[in-house]
């Protein structure tokens, strides 16, 4: 390395500092058991998915 290779190093590390620590996974996920099914929620129109399969089909025909 040359002498301006290490003038141009200080200049960077003044200008932008260093880079931040790593994060370890663990700290980044969090892990929940999943809520039970909701009956009602899932209650729904069964007429309606073949109703917006119909409207898919028309737009792509």
């Amino acid at each position: 390395m040359t002498m301006r290779d290490h003038s141009d190093a200080a200049v960077r590390h003044a200008r932008f500092g260093a880079l931040p620590e790593r994060i370890a996974y663990e700290d980044m996920v969090e892990v929940k058991a999943a809520a039970p099914r909701d009956p009602e929620q899932d209650s729904g129109d069964p007429g309606a998915r073949n109703l917006l399969t119909c409207v898919a089909l028309d737009l792509v025909l």
